[in-house]
Formats: structure tokens, C-alpha cells, sequence
């Protein structure tokens, strides 16, 4: 059998509904409608995102991650209208949500409310912590995407631009790699308002490619046994403007890949909550459809 059809067993046996009609939709021909559908189930009424839609946390009130990790479903089956309910209510919420401070949305540990439910160490709410540019970044991005020119998300999204790139070009390095992340996501939206001409995009890209070089885990024995940064976490087609310098890096990343699935069709979950016995397994078997879809998406875009 195959490495597709082993993950694909795996995932209709295990999968959560929406991460099934993701991989139809990215696999099987599959339609995008059915991915909104059940995205739109984790959304409430204030329009951000809970529910454990990322598995790590099981807070039921929204969160700007798990909202977050909503734009990037946007992202991923091509969802380009701005008047959908669910995109509305997306940048209603990010305007009108108290975890946001004026500057940033609220990072990981920073939302109080996540103590309350399941969830995984870096989760808990931590009063000395400061929120920063993950997700901020990112939204942004989504922002200046979606929201109409003339309103008010907009202008917003125009200032949190200018603030992100003053931050990204002056900061003498940047430690975090899901934070630089966040960022050439927001590079990319970017790339795709081409008309937006706020920030310098070339100087954008080299402080980048830069940071990148920093953080990616160059001994590759331990990508399978440790929370790697691996090139697929900045690095999503041939076609990003990151890929040529780390080309070696990325087409490794394709093999690695290949040459790592687990018998039953995953991939190993690197990490541990170390607590909630009974809801830790769970979230796992989520995780693991999750791997699947980004390590297939990743081998699909550089095969």
C-alpha cells in the first residue's frame, strides 16, 4: 500500500469532519463548501473561532489563535469572497474583540479563559506574559485582504501594517519561529495585494530570509524526535519567494517525509501535554490528521 492510501485509511477512521472534507477538497476533488460547513461550526457568535479548532486548546470562548487557524482554511481552499458571512464575521470580531489591545491580539497564553478548559502547557494564561506579532502578523494580512478599502477593519489593518514591518526591520533577531512565520504569511498576503504599496516588500523578504536561515533546524536527525523548524513552516510552494535559498533544505523535507510515515499511516506528535490524561489522547489523534494533510499538501506542491 502506498503512503497515500495508508494516510487516507487513517484519516476516515479518525478524522474530525472538517479535517475529512479538507483532505477530500485537497485530495479527492473534493468540494469547498463542505469544508466551510464545518469550519462555520467551530465560529461563534462573535465570530471568532474556539472549540478546539486548533487541538491544543479546548477553550469554547474565541481566541485570536484559534481565529487564526480558521484564515488559514480560508487560505487553503481558495475561499476569495469577501462578502461570505463566515469572512464577515472573521473581521467583525477583529475588531471587536477585548483580546485585542490596540496593538496586538492575544498570543497563546495570554487569553485568561483558556485555564479553564483542556489544554496544552504553553496554553495556560500567563499574567507576565505580553501579547506579540503571532498571530498579529498574520491577521494583518487577512485584514488588508478581505476587509473592504473604505472601512474601518481596513485602516486598521494599514496601521498594524506599518507597526508590524517597523517592529520586523529594526528587531536585532527574531527568536520566535512561529512569530516569523506569522510573518512571511503576512509577506504573502502581501504579494497578493500587489497594489498596496505601505512597506518596502524587498527589504521585507531579505530581513525574512534571514530570520529563516537563523531558526530552521539543520541537523535533520532530529526533525523525527524533536519540535523541529522544518522549511515547510515558512515554505509552502516552489513558488514562494523563500524557496531558491533553501531549496537543498526543502526538497530534503520531501523525502524525510516520505521515508518517515509511521505503519499505520502518520506521523509522530512531537510533543506532550504532560497533563489532561483523558483529553490529551484526543487532541493527539486530531494532530495526527493534521500532520497528514500539511505533509501531503507540502509533497503535492514540490512533486
Amino acid at each position: 500500500m502506498d503512503i497515500l492510501k495508508k494516510s487516507k485509511a487513517f484519516v476516515y477512521r479518525n478524522a474530525r469532519p472538517l479535517d475529512i472534507a479538507r483532505w477530500n477538497y485537497l485530495f479527492e476533488n473534493g468540494d469547498k463548501q463542505e469544508v466551510i460547513k464545518y469550519l462555520m461550526a467551530y465560529q461563534n457568535p462573535d465570530g471568532g473561532f474556539a472549540h478546539a479548532l486548533e487541538p491544543d486548546c479546548w477553550n469554547r470562548q474565541s481566541t485570536p489563535v484559534q481565529t487564526w487557524v480558521a484564515t488559514r482554511i480560508v487560505e487553503e481552499i481558495g475561499l476569495e469572497d469577501k462578502k461570505h458571512p463566515m469572512i464577515v464575521k472573521i473581521l467583525n470580531y477583529l475588531e471587536t474583540t477585548p483580546d485585542f489591545n490596540g496593538n496586538f491580539w492575544s498570543g497563546l497564553n495570554t487569553v485568561p479563559s483558556n485555564n479553564e478548559y483542556p489544554h496544552a502547557p504553553w496554553w495556560s494564561f500567563n499574567v507576565q506574559e505580553e501579547s506579540g506579532y503571532n498571530p498579529t502578523a498574520s491577521l494583518t494580512g487577512f485584514m488588508l485582504k478581505y476587509a473592504d478599502r473604505t472601512s474601518s477593519a481596513y485602516t486598521l489593518g494599514i496601521r498594524l501594517l506599518r507597526e508590524a514591518y517597523d517592529y520586523l526591520i529594526s528587531s536585532a533577531s527574531l527568536e520566535s519561529m512561529h512569530e516569523v512565520s506569522c510573518f512571511v504569511e503576512l509577506y504573502d498576503y502581501l504579494k497578493d495585494v500587489d497594489e498596496l504599496k505601505v512597506v518596502d516588500l524587498n527589504i521585507f523578504k531579505d530581513t525574512l530570509q534571514q530570520a529563516i536561515g537563523k531558526l530552521l533546524t539543520y541537523d535533520t536527525s532530529l526533525w523525527n524526535i524533536t519540535y523541529s523548524c522544518k522549511p515547510s513552516l515558512f515554505i509552502h510552494r516552489k513558488e514562494s519567494d523563500f524557496y531558491y535559498e533553501m531549496k537543498e533544505l526543502c526538497d530534503f523535507e520531501c523525502k524525510f517525509i516520505q521515508q518517515t510515515q509511521n505503519e499505520d499511516g502518520t506521523w509522530s506528535v512531537t510533543w506532550n501535554w504532560n497533563e489532561y490524561p483523558e483529553e490529551w489522547p484526543i487532541s493527539k489523534n486530531w494532530w495526527k490528521t493534521d500532520i497528514i494533510i500539511k505533509n501531503f499538501k507540502y509533497l503535492k506542491a514540490f512533486h
